[in-house]
């Protein structure tokens, strides 16, 4: 059985009290991680706050740190590849590619600039604009990304000059723990700080009075307490919530061409990612044979123990979530929906529910309509563009979307129109690179991560004004 340490100011911490966290693959323990006491989130807290005195100071010590870190994080991902898959339920391929992908980040943020904003001149005065850190960060990531979506809070907040205390989901702490002891050799005492814990552990992370950012990652409802807690200390805040993407199949689309990329971009990590196709939207003329495809596709995916060769989708990694997909489904039966493929949880103490293709569905259905962060898609027709884009538009949520043709002008003229952070052509699935913004509208989220703007995310505006001679 696993013991995880925390990492404070450097050194490794462990609880006086600590919790199990499942294999979702077995329904067996993997390990525990310790539960951090208010007395140890104030000292991580204080650590941060002491760091961040030093390290704002010097850009060029903070870009080596972060290329060091990058190398040690590429370097450990063979080692902590198993442990991830263990924890959260991916396929040991995905796992190590996340922690190995996610040092882009560091490297990328190491070598962007922050440049002063601009100079302006007056006759009698001069102001001088620029960006200062704004100092601890409080981050928080969720279980089904936690490495990459760590790296996205950690690596512009160092580069700019912010010191960190992070605190993965309980779900899936160890990875993340892992990585903080990891990197407590290469980044300064108190520069990261890693704790681990249940509630209220979140609630007082974003609570304490010490961080003025928090960057959380996670559900609405999660999202929208904390940045009513935020508010409270009129902290700024960064929050990157769920999506309901839709995607678009236009009359013209070449089904053989577009299957694979459509299904990963739906199942991939078996549904649970934000950015996932969670619906799509076909010409009636093309419905059936769309719908015959992806059912074909979902039947001939190998489920199983991300542990095993050929894998290609694990278990949910949260029994709630399983339960969730499992009622949205038993829902759209029950409004009268069509089960293409799927529609089950499978035998045993894992937490695997089939891939679930769903057909004679609409608008108005919980599947349709939720976001259902697990391995059901429903399939749903439409005979005009205009009702498909406005029906893709109705909805809360609005992180991301695709449309799918062989006319590149009209599938840019349908992506204008949708109301998302970001909309991919014939394409889907994959990690946005390190330089492009990722963030939603509406309940998606507030802010941005990635690229300049997300390292402008951890700055604050400051003015300085001279007297002229």
């Amino acid at each position: 059985m696993r013991q995880s340490l925390m990492t404070i100011d450097g050194e490794a911490v462990g609880g006086d009290d600590s919790f199990e966290i499942i294999n979702p693959a077995t329904g067996a323990p993997v390990g525990r991680a310790p539960q951090c006491s208010p007395a140890q989130l104030d000292a991580a807290m204080n650590a941060a706050q002491r760091a961040f005195t030093t390290w704002r100071q010097d850009a060029a010590a903070r870009r080596e740190a972060l290329h060091r870190a990058a190398t040690v994080v590429r370097k450990s991902a063979q080692e902590l590849g198993p442990l991830f898959t263990e924890e959260q339920g991916r396929p040991l391929f995905a796992s190590i590619g996340e922690i190995t992908y996610s040092a882009d980040w560091l490297d990328y943020y190491a070598d962007l600039e922050m440049p002063d904003e601009s100079v302006v001149t007056y006759p009698d005065r001069t102001l001088e604009i620029s960006r200062r850190p704004v100092g601890v960060v409080g981050a928080m990531t969720p279980w089904n990304a936690p490495i990459l979506l760590a790296m996205w809070k950690i690596a512009p907040a160092l580069a700019a000059g912010n010191t960190v205390v992070l605190k993965p989901s309980p779900f899936t702490p160890l990875t993340t723990l892992a990585l903080g002891r990891i990197l407590a050799d290469t980044l300064p005492p108190g520069v990261l700080n890693v704790l681990s814990g249940l509630e209220p552990l979140g609630r007082d992370l974003v609570a304490h009075p010490t961080p003025r950012k928090i960057s959380f990652t996670g559900s609405v409802p999660t999202g929208k307490l904390v940045a009513a807690a935020a508010a409270q200390d009129l902290k700024l805040i960064t929050l990157e919530l769920g999506g309901n993407d839709a995607a678009i199949l236009l009359d013209d689309v070449d089904i053989d061409a577009v299957l694979e990329p459509l299904f990963f971009s739906a199942f991939a990590n078996t549904g649970q990612i934000c950015e996932a196709t969670k619906r799509v939207y076909v010409p009636r003329r093309l419905y059936g044979k769309v719908l015959d495809a992806l059912a074909d596709r979902a039947r001939a995916a190998r489920v199983g123990n991300g542990l095993e060769p050929g894998v290609e989708l694990g278990p949910l990694t949260t029994p709630f979530q399983r339960d969730h997909i499992e009622e949205l489904v038993e829902d759209a039966r029950a409004a009268g929906a069509t089960i293409a493929v799927g529609g089950r949880r499978l035998p045993g103490d894992g937490y695997f529910f089939e891939p679930t293709v769903v057909g004679d569905i609409e608008d108005g259905t919980r599947l349709v309509d939720e976001e259902q962060f697990g391995p059901a898609l429903p399939v749903i027709p439409y005979t005009d563009l205009d009702e498909a884009i406005s029906r893709a538009n109705r909805s809360p949520y609005g992180l991301g979307g695709s449309v799918w043709t062989k006319d590149l002008d009209r599938a840019r003229a349908v992506a204008r129109r949708l109301d998302t952070g970001r909309v991919r052509i014939n394409t889907a699935g994959q990690i946005p690179p390190p330089e492009a913004p990722f963030g939603g509208v509406k309940w998606s989220g507030i802010g941005v991560e990635n690229g300049p703007w997300g390292l402008a995310a951890f700055t604050e505006l400051h003015v300085t004004e001279i007297a002229n001679p």
